[in-house]
């Protein structure tokens, strides 16, 4: 290895599984969602009201464009990499800390796995704390521990189906 160079871990189908595990909680939700095809530029799910039908009201949208950002290791610093050129490209960005296990120091993986965490931000959000300073563009959650809380998980999705104007599925009695 290079001076001055890092030992990068590529998991391909970890990284794969991140998108696919956003589609199936956005689906769970009944969001009727698809992927874009590989390498398109600033979103990678497509999401859209489940029936056909549907006619979106006043502050409701056709679909929304996600963009999925994912980090594997669960100490990892809670940043991700966003390109300034890519935030109009999307509504909302679905992170995923997929929480694998702990890699940093002289951890290898193999103890500190828990379960993923979603959280989804708004292209308001995304903007509001994107810092273009460095060349890698990042967005750091680390301190907003607490301000994004209500973007955690399920809630988190409501934002999407609220959007699109997907009801609660339900069995009337």
């Amino acid at each position: 290895m290079a001076v001055g160079s890092r030992d990068w871990l590529r998991l391909p189908v970890v990284t794969a599984g991140s998108e696919h595990l956003v589609m199936g909680h956005l689906m769970r939700r009944n969001i009727l969602t698809y992927k874009a095809p590989p390498g398109n530029e600033g979103y990678d799910l497509i999401c859209i009201h489940p029936d056909p039908r549907h006619q979106p009201g006043p502050g409701e949208k056709a679909q929304i464009r996600v963009q999925v950002k994912r980090r594997y290791a669960t100490d990892c610093d809670r940043g991700f990499p966003v390109k300034e050129k890519s935030l109009d490209a999307f509504d909302y960005l679905i992170v995923v800390f997929l929480n694998i296990g702990n890699f940093y120091g002289r951890n290898d993986g193999s103890t500190g796995a828990r379960g993923p965490e979603y959280f989804t931000l708004s292209q308001a959000f995304i903007r509001e704390h994107h810092e273009p300073i460095s060349t890698w563009e990042k967005v750091r959650l680390k301190k907003l521990e607490n301000e994004i809380q209500p973007f955690k998980n399920e809630e988190g999705f409501e934002q999407i189906a609220t959007a699109l104007g997907v009801s609660r599925p339900q069995k009337i009695r």
